[in-house]
């Protein structure tokens, strides 16, 4: 009997409670001598229950969300009630301690709904990230325990007004005085700033203009209510509207030095290696975006007639269903593929970066192509491609713009060919 089937014979409703870590041990165990493409079967559970959700909660209410701009605070407390929120904590906090992998099968699932509450679950994910990698346990119980307690989100300040791909330009700085550090600053563009419970802060506390960013910044965990920390009004953005975006301004905030993460000087090496954690989930996000996509243009390429026939059959549209298949079946190998290295506890930049870049590349076609299928109907709010098209922007952007990414990869290519040579 399925875990789920389990739930619904006691009248339960089916919760991620009842999954743990062996979803990946049970999706590689024996199967060392070759590929292999199948989830496992608590990883096919754990994709049905994120489908189903998405499905009934989320799709019903987001045209209504992306219209009023509100915060999902309905949606997001479901999601943590059957473990859908912060999958990835660690047991020994409460958390269910799921791979990057099973984060993406949910992830994708849930911007197949809506991408603006995928990115509000990413982005909660985004800030937890350097305490999961850098926090000591007892930071990690202090404050990701408070996220497994409650329906609380998370967020990650390091984009500043003048410092967004360019990590090195923060501005913002910390100053030690005695057991406290006293920030000053601001930061932009911040997902969840508004709703978060506390902030992963990156702040430059060597004042030394020639240091370099390995040794410049610290990080730190800073809670939403202390004193001098002022979120800013929401951004009115384009596209994942009902997502929560701030700047943030820091006066004489005071942090204890028990809330610096790894130690002075490591700020630098922990906001990079969130990335290779957090962009597959990006990818994985894009990827159900443009699946989203793609089964809107198609059942309307089914339903549209012209000349007599569905429009289906017209080979200018369905060589454009063809490559946006082709797309979308490539970019979820590719994050699955980041997903997977990082699960080995291999070292995933390269593969990162190009889930990341291809995937939201595709997400944008994809949601252009479903547009023009609807035709005029794709260019009215009341058909749902509108939407996907406007949403889909950001994936090039956020978490590295597709250009940094590409830095990225072309560095990682001649760096190994460095080493061949």
């Amino acid at each position: 009997m399925t875990l789920t089937s389990q739930f619904i014979k006691r009248g339960l409703r089916p919760s991620l409670r009842a999954f743990t870590s062996v979803s990946h041990l049970e999706a590689t165990e024996g199967r060392q001598n070759g590929m292999w493409f199948a989830l496992s079967d608590t990883q096919r559970e754990l994709q049905d229950l994120a489908r189903k959700f998405s499905r009934e909660e989320i799709m019903p209410k987001a045209a209504e969300y992306d219209r009023t701009m509100e915060y999902p605070w309905d949606i997001v407390k479901k999601a943590w009630e059957i473990g859908l929120l912060n999958p990835h904590i660690p047991q020994h906090c409460g958390g269910l301690g799921l791979t990057c992998f099973d984060d993406c099968l949910i992830t994708e699932e849930i911007a197949y709904g809506c991408s603006a509450l995928a990115t509000a679950f990413e982005a909660s994910s985004l800030g937890q990230m350097p305490l999961i990698i850098a926090g000591s346990k007892e930071q990690q119980k202090k404050f990701l325990g408070r996220l497994v307690e409650q329906p609380l989100v998370a967020a990650y300040g390091v984009t500043e007004p003048g410092a967004g791909s360019d990590v090195s330009g923060v501005r913002t700085r910390a100053e030690k005085k005695g057991d406290e550090y006293i920030i000053n600053g601001q930061k932009m563009w911040i997902t969840n700033a508004g709703k978060a419970t506390w902030y992963f802060v990156l702040a430059r506390t060597n004042p030394d203009p020639k240091c370099p960013a390995s040794k410049a910044f610290t990080g730190f965990v800073v809670d939403r209510d202390t004193p001098g920390l002022t979120p800013g009004r929401k951004e009115i953005n384009m596209g994942q509207r009902c997502s929560d975006t701030r700047g943030i301004t820091f006066e004489d905030v005071r942090v204890p030095k028990e809330n610096v993460l790894l130690g002075e000087g490591a700020g630098f090496k922990i906001a990079m290696g969130v990335f290779d954690k957090t962009r597959p989930p990006v990818a994985a996000g894009a990827c159900g975006l443009a699946q989203r996509a793609l089964d809107e243009a198609t059942k309307y390429a089914l339903e549209r007639k012209t000349f007599g026939v569905p429009i289906a059959n017209h080979q200018a549209v369905s060589f454009m269903l063809a490559d946006m298949a082709i797309g979308i079946e490539t970019s979820r190998l590719a994050w699955m593929r980041a997903a997977w290295e990082i699960d080995q506890g291999r070292r995933n930049t390269y593969h990162a970066s190009v889930a990341k870049a291809h995937a939201s590349d595709v997400a944008n076609r994809c949601a252009s192509d479903a547009v023009q299928i609807f035709g005029g109907a794709g260019f009215n709010s009341e058909y749902p491609v509108e939407k996907l098209m406007r949403d889909a922007k950001i994936y090039q952007i956020y978490e590295g713009t597709n250009q940094i990414q590409r830095l990225v990869i072309s560095r990682e290519l001649i760096e190994k060919a460095k080493q061949k040579a």
